[in-house]
Parts: structure tokens; sequence; C-alpha cells
């Protein structure tokens, strides 16, 4: 993965000039000051941790301390990150990388830390946007759990995989696929996040209308905590007491290391088939979307883009400043060739009843080509000076209009686009796209975040629906759950973690 970038360098590409003039105008964007620094230039600070210590790491597990190792575990993804890395810098650079290859080396690592007082961070893909990788440490290790890569288990009667967390989205997908399965869990990371990445951050995939969020397809993990190892999920559903996976679930490695997990799995469907729909309005495509949630027949992808992220074009990366008119949505199906059929003509009768206009498999066709695309496109618009970032909410649909709109006026002078991301009965998801002319200091953000995260929680939103907590949200996570819910966080923390070495300063305020 790109140390400064995101995901393949060779996948990269310029913006067009004509994108680039666009953004001048409209934006004010310029060149930016200076070029990025070269990965041969940076030069991290000696390990904090003395050699004895990290003598003893090396006798638990793989351990690794040359600087392009530890530059190329520096923070995540997010473009506050990209940012500091580009500069070279490396205030968020662990001491060192340690690569465990057992559930048994974990716990090792952790009674290790505990002992000497250093924190850890578990690394699966590196692909945190909420600066869920920059721990409030004097000293940390990364502790990359990418040697932990086997897929353990297929229970084809009651169709479930234990997968060990190190596995990556395309390697967990083609182990399972040689088997007839799949997990159906494409969230735009998907190329490079891990399949714990997934559990621990809650994440929630492009087709969760018809495979549901990661969360809700985990029925079984094995933690290692510094306190001991947890084994939970004895079955899909239990009335013994709460349920401690979902303790787990999106604790961002607060809370302990998850070493395996056992997910739902489902047959390899026969057909994939993906449509544009076009509504005249943002409105009257929510109104399409929420009728489908709640009363079916329900697709397996299920998005829709407001009229500034059409009119870009953005809803399809590869034609970025060739959209249409109107709201795109985009319409998908998975499954056996005769259950897509009645479920396509059932869903096209409803939407073309509520305004919607078949575009034909083209506008489909063109986002499955281009749906990992996106992180992509920031890194060129990064390139040329902008500035661009994401972010998502979600709250009940009848609130939908307010939250959209608290977003959207939080953020003056900024080319704001938006889409429903994931639906559900009840409620949805807003992603946002910020895309400005060059914001040239962190706190320039940060300020921008701050009147966002507020405007979010004043509207009623959750401040997160999939990218997670980190630091970015942890201020307004705190003022969502409430006094009492903080206690509880941090009385689980005491529990699992007395020390404080997992992930400090992460997820709990």
């Amino acid at each position: 993965m790109s140390w400064s970038g995101w995901g393949d360098p060779a996948k990269a590409t310029p913006l067009p000039e004509s994108v680039t003039t666009l953004l001048r105008e409209l934006l004010g964007v310029q060149p930016r000051d200076e070029s990025p620094v070269a990965l041969s230039d940076i030069a991290p600070p000696e390990p904090r941790l003395d050699q004895d210590v990290l003598a003893a790491l090396g006798k638990i597990a793989e351990v690794r301390a040359d600087a392009e190792e530890r530059v190329r575990h520096t923070g995540g993804k997010s473009t506050p990150d990209l940012l500091r890395i580009r500069r070279g810098d490396t205030s968020q650079t662990p001491d060192a990388v340690v690569l465990p290859a057992t559930h048994e080396d974990v716990l090792g690592v952790l009674e290790l830390a505990t002992a000497h007082g250093f924190a850890v961070v578990p690394f699966g893909g590196g692909t945190s946007v909420v600066g869920g990788l920059a721990p409030e440490a004097p000293a940390f290790v990364a502790l990359d759990l990418r040697r932990l890569d086997e897929l353990l288990e297929v229970d084809e009667v009651s169709r479930t995989a234990t997968l060990q967390v190190g596995l990556r989205g395309p390697r967990a997908e083609e182990l399972l696929g040689e088997r007839g399965y799949t997990i159906g869990h494409f969230p735009q990371s998907f190329e490079w996040a891990s399949i714990g990445g997934f559990a621990a951050a809650r994440s929630s995939g492009q087709s969760s209308a018809g495979y549901g969020r990661f969360d809700e397809l985990v029925v079984g993990m094995t933690v290692a905590t510094p306190s001991g190892t947890l084994t939970l999920g004895r079955a899909q559903k239990s009335a013994a007491g709460p349920d401690l996976r979902q303790l787990v679930l999106g604790s961002e490695g607060a809370f302990g290391v998850i070493t395996s997990l056992t997910v739902r799995i489902r047959p390899l469907p026969e057909v994939r088939l993906y449509e544009g729909w076009r509504f005249p309005d943002f409105a009257s495509g929510a109104a399409a979307l929420r009728r489908l949630s709640q009363d079916g027949p329900m697709p397996t992808v299920l998005r829709l883009s407001d009229e500034t992220e059409t009119m870009v074009g953005l809803a399809r990366t590869e034609t970025i400043g060739e959209g249409d008119s109107g709201c795109l949505a985009i319409v998908g199906y998975e499954g056996q060739a005769g259950e897509v059929a009645v479920r396509r003509d059932r869903t096209h009768a409803v939407l073309s009843s509520l305004g919607g206009t078949a575009l034909g498999a083209g506008p489909g066709e063109s986002w499955e080509h281009g749906r990992f695309g996106a992180p992509y496109l920031r890194d060129s618009l990064l390139d040329v000076g902008a500035f661009v970032e994401t972010l998502e909410t979600t709250t009940f649909w009848s609130n939908i209009p307010v939250l959209y709109e608290a977003v959207k006026a939080a953020l003056p002078g900024h080319l704001v686009m938006c889409h429903i991301s994931h639906v559900y009965a009840s409620s949805a998801s807003l992603y946002f796209t910020i895309v400005s002319g060059r914001i040239g200091r962190d706190a320039d953000w940060d300020e921008a975040k701050t009147a966002v995260n507020e405007a979010i929680i004043a509207a009623g939103g959750s401040i997160s629906h999939h990218h997670g907590v980190g630091t970015e949200h942890r201020a307004a996570y705190a003022e969502e759950i409430g006094p009492l819910g903080v206690e509880v966080l941090r009385a689980v923390k005491r529990s699992l973690d007395p020390a404080g070495i997992l992930n400090p300063g992460i997820l709990v305020p």
C-alpha cells in the first residue's frame, strides 16, 4: 500500500486538465507550495523503547524497527494523516512494528507491554480515516496482524466460516470463493482493509442492503486482552445476558485484539446486476429508497447521490466531471437468476411509480467498475492542491432532511456532495464528500470538522455510521452517549486493559 496515499500507486491517475481548471475557477484551488517529501528522506526519531524491551519483543514475535517499516505504519488514511506524512511529520510513527503469528503471540506482546508501560496499536490494513491509529502515548508499537491470515474452518451446515483477522478482504473472498461462498462485505476499503478491521470499526459494505453490515455477520470471536482471552459466540443469537460480542465490535482495538472471527457466509451469487435510476431531486429519490427499505423488495445495493454529487459525476468516479442533472441512484441485485429477475421487476415497478426513470445497466456497470476508486481520486485532488475529505452520519428517516441541511450549513465555502450510502427500515446513512481550496494547516480542517461534529449532534444524528470514532469523533461521541455512557466505557477499559496500553486516546473519552 502507498505510504503517502491510498492503495496501489500504479492505480492513481492524474486529474484531467478540465477538472483541474474547474477547481481553480470555482474553489480557488492553487498548486501546492512544495512537493511531498520522498520516503527515503524521512528519518523517524530513534525508538523510545530500550534495546532490552525490543529484544524481549523479538522473542515473542517478529519485530521490525527500520525507518521504512515504521513510516509505513504511521497513522491511517484520513486527509490530515496523509498531509502530515507527506510533509515528513513522524510524530505518529511507532517505535517498532511487531508481527505476531498466533493468538498466544498477541497475548505475550500485551503482557510485555503492560509490564513495561508502552502502548500497543492493533494494525490491520491501516485504512482508518478517523485518527484511529494515532495513540496518545510516549512510546508505542504497531501490532501488525498480517501473519494471522488463515481460513480456519468452513461449517457448510451452519453456513459460517472462521477466519483469522489479518486476512484482507480480497484474500478472504478468494479463499471462501474456492468453496463456493462469499461474505458479501465490500466496503470502499475492501481491497486493503482486513477482516479484523471490519469488525473493530463496525464496517458497512456497499452491498449492506442485501448482506447486512459486518457486525450483523459476526457470530463469534476470539479476543486477546491484557487481562486474558475472551471467547464469545456459542450461537448466532442468545438470551444469555447482554451480548458481549457487541462490546468488542466497534471497539477499535481499545478493549482487546480480535484474533479470529466466525462470520455468516452465503453461496456465491449466480447473477450480479447493477443499474442506474434518475430522480428529479434528492427528496423524491430518498422517499423511493425509504419505500423499498420499509416495504420491499430490497435490492442488494441501494444508494442515492444528491444533485451536486450527480452533477460532478462523483457517483461514478471514472466519469468525474461528466455528470447529469437530477439525482443518480444505483440499484443492484445479487443472487440466483430467477430470484433476481423477480426482485428486479418488482423494484422497477416501485421506483417507476415514485418518479424514477430507469437508465439501464450503463451507470450501474460504471459504478461497479469504479466502486473502490474514490480514495484514489482523493489523492489526485490532493496532488493538484485541493483539499478533500469525507465524513458520514446516520439518523432516522424522518430526520434525514434536517441532518442533511445541518451538515451542509456547517461547511460554508466548501463544495459539499452527499449520497445515501446505507438504508434500513427506520434509518439511513448520509455520506458526505467535501472539497475546498487547499487547507494549509491541520487546524483549518480541525476547526471545520469540529463544527460539523457539533452540527451532527445538534441535529440528532450519530457521530458515525461506519468510519468509527478514533480521535476525530471522540469528543462528539462523549456528547452522544452522555456522562454515564462514558463511565461505562471507562469501566470496561479498566477491566480489560487496566494499564491502559491498548490504543490509548482512541474511542474512550
